[in-house]
């Protein structure tokens, strides 16, 4: 899709009420170019005597209500007659401005629902890449560019237009001689706002991503505020942030600095077309050649014509930064969105029976991150997975839940393949707690109930004591509407990754995952919350990534990862007398155990 048809699909709903402030626009300007007329008139025909040149039904009015005698001895009907014109003025530049307003906003409105819509079903991989400071940007400083530029500069390039045909057909009837001095610098100033309008729109479009990169990082800060703190990080931020600003200090500068010179040439310009106005009218008038009313109205159709011949290479330049804002927020678009359709693809009933063949994955091309991955995993099985970082895990996960497409091989669920089931009907299906949880900051209640809107507390009681965070709720003044707090500050990692746990039981899923979702809570409570869940959850297909050998003892088949690839797989008791990462890390840890209780022990006696 193009710009102009992305822009008018924005604009559907306020094509009527754009269309009829531009046609407002043309009759403020008709009004606009009466005014000189009338004083014009009033002074070479009323306070004068040269004959008026007016159109037939006007002359015949002007002659019927007693010609220059009856004005000149009613010089208030001239100022009444400017009066109403100022009146119905002042009316057609309210009804225009009330349907720019609307037609501006809505649009706005449209372009935020669109592109907040269209970033909700962005492929996994585009966030992964995207840089949230960036979008942000393009859902509001671009959007509000836009914006204004539809509600404000496009309406001063009508008005120009407006603005010069009609004076050009007026002054060209009053004078041709005079007229030709009037436009004599208007294709100067044309030509150099168009070449202004070319070279500022490059400079434009370096500032906007100055900006988006400064904005990328004040976002990063203020989410890892505690991490900069727990560091002593903040000069260390402060540089950066002080480096970005003025980066993009410097590249709006050069703009202002363009501006500046453009508006002075522009202005310098513009005199010296008032100038010699002034000069040669004055002097054909000294000689009789031109009348003081036709060089007042010529004098005041040019200072009307400054305005929008000023205007125009800022208006150019605001162009072009809308143009950059509307290409920015197209390049979001056009970017490739996951099916929406709910129809498209199978909704078959899951039951968790699960069969990896040949599976291999890589992100970048040559760079595989999974190789060759089979196993087969039965409905109510729970299967563990251990790995070194960067072994693929966690991909495997994603590869899951269609987060990622496989490169090669199969994946079927209970049959069918994974590439022909529905993406929403498949993550319905399979729930995920990730190693760090996201909480809303909202109450405990409502961040439990994004799961299921309708839920009683019967319900929630439930999922909370089998994750064992029953009581930690309760425990607080509010119990379950205490505030949480942005990203669950309130909390701590355990009780948040508890929290997304019971938060994910409320779903009731045939296949769970816990992705290193347990590491931030204690050996006991861990193995009461997996004590629950086997008995709560029993005929649930379960993946547990964990580290912590304790974890993943007690299920029925563990899977290690190295390097993209399996290398061992079976019960615990098999794998602790196979040489092997298993057996490595068991040693490692019960070692590490019995130096613990012996350390207890001693304090213990020493103490006593």
């Amino acid at each position: 899709m193009n710009k102009l048809k992305l822009l008018l699909s924005f604009m559907k709903g306020t094509l009527v009420a754009y269309t009829s402030a531009i046609i407002l626009i043309f009759v403020s300007t008709a009004i606009a170019m009466l005014n000189p007329l009338v004083i014009k008139i009033t002074m070479d025909s009323v306070l004068g005597d040269i004959p008026p040149s007016l159109p037939g039904f006007i002359g015949d009015w002007f002659l019927e209500i007693g010609g220059r005698t009856y004005f000149l001895q009613n010089l208030w009907v001239s100022g009444l007659i400017l009066v109403m014109l100022s009146l119905v003025d002042g009316v057609v530049a309210y009804l225009y401005r009330k349907n720019v307003a609307a037609s501006s906003e809505i649009m706005a409105k449209n372009v935020r629902t669109t592109m907040f819509d269209h970033i909700q079903h962005l492929t996994y991989s585009y966030h992964v890449k995207a840089e949230t400071g960036d979008l942000i940007q393009r859902c509001t400083s671009d959007l509000e560019t836009l914006r204004s530029f539809l509600a404000n500069q496009f309406f001063q390039i009508v008005r120009a237009v407006a603005l010069v045909s009609s004076a050009l057909v007026i002054m060209l009837s009053l004078n041709p001689r005079l007229t030709l001095i009037s436009f004599s610098i208007t294709p100067v100033l044309t030509v150099s706002a168009y070449i202004f309008y070319r070279f500022i729109k490059e400079k434009f479009k370096v500032a906007d991503e100055a900006e988006g990169r400064m904005t990328t990082i004040l976002q990063e800060n203020l989410s890892s505020m505690r991490i900069v703190r727990a560091f002593a990080r903040q000069d260390y931020e402060i540089d950066k942030f002080v480096s970005a600003s003025n980066d993009y200090r410097n590249k709006d500068f050069v703009i202002s600095r363009l501006m500046a010179w453009y508006w002075s040439l522009s202005d310098m310009l513009c005199d010296i077309q008032i100038g010699f106005i002034l000069i040669l009218g004055t002097f054909w008038a000294a000689q009789g050649l031109l009348t003081v009313g036709t060089l007042y109205a010529f004098t005041n159709y040019a200072s009307k014509l400054i305005w929008p011949l000023r205007q125009l290479g800022r208006v150019l330049a605001d162009m072009g930064r809308a143009s950059v804002s509307l290409t920015r927020i197209k390049e979001v678009l056009d970017e490739l969105n996951e099916d929406k359709d709910d129809s498209t693809g199978m909704t078959p009933e899951i039951h968790g029976n699960i069969v990896f063949e040949n599976v291999s994955f890589s992100y970048d091309e040559g760079h595989p991150i999974l190789k060759n991955l089979s196993f087969t995993i039965e409905k109510g099985q729970t299967v563990a997975l251990l790995g070194g970082t960067g072994s693929g895990k966690s991909t495997l996960m994603n590869l899951l839940v269609k987060l990622f497409d496989y490169d090669s091989g199969s994946v079927k669920i209970d049959g069918v393949e994974l590439r022909d089931i529905n993406k929403k009907w498949l993550r319905r299906n399979i729930g995920i707690v990730l190693q760090e949880p996201f909480l809303f900051s909202r109450t405990i209640r409502e961040n439990l109930a994004i799961a299921r809107n309708e839920c009683s507390m019967e319900e929630l009681e439930r999922v909370t004591r089998i994750a064992s965070v029953f009581d930690v709720i309760t425990g607080f003044e509010k119990g379950f509407e205490t505030m949480v707090g942005e990203k669950g500050v309130t909390l701590s990692g355990g009780q948040k990754q508890r929290v997304a746990i019971a938060r994910m039981l409320l779903e009731n899923h045939p296949v769970m995952i816990f992705d290193d979702s347990l590491s931030a809570v204690d050996v006991e409570t861990d193995a009461h919350i997996r004590e629950q869940l086997k008995i709560h959850c029993s005929q649930v297909t379960t993946f547990i990534i964990s580290h912590r050998i304790s974890t993943l003892m007690q299920a029925d088949k563990i899977l290690v990862m190295e390097d993209g690839e399996i290398t061992q797989s079976g019960t615990h008791s098999q794998l602790v007398m196979q040489d092997g990462l298993y057996k490595e890390v068991f040693d490692i840890q019960n070692s590490l155990e019995e130096d613990i209780k012996i350390s207890i022990e001693r304090d213990g006696e020493y103490n006593a």
